[in-house]
């Protein structure tokens, strides 16, 4: 794929950019480097290499999940507020 002004103008429509016009030739010639490289991986040979290859067959370690409360931090927090009650923020209501 050749990058050229006119891919350039619309890349630049399609992500709201405006590429100041000093840029644009180092900005061409920086996205084709790019498009080159990706275009030497469909060389690689990928037979016999399933889809869901993985570095490691190992499977990710879970932990139990377990909930806790650290009052100092409740309370360090609920210090900036202006009004609070039993570690909890007082808001004004909003929702009749």
């Amino acid at each position: 794929m050749q990058i050229d002004e006119a891919l350039l103008q619309r890349l630049e429509k399609l992500s709201y950019l405006q590429i100041p016009e000093e840029q644009r030739e180092d900005m061409i010639s920086q996205l084709s480097e790019i498009v080159s490289f990706v275009d030497n991986l469909t060389e690689l040979n990928t037979d016999g290499i399933s889809a869901t290859f993985a570095m490691s067959d190992t499977p990710t370690s879970l932990r139990e999940d377990i909930g806790v409360v650290d009052r100092s931090i409740n309370d360090d927090i609920l210090t900036h507020a202006p009004h609070s009650s039993e570690h909890f923020f007082i808001v004004p209501k909003i929702i009749e």
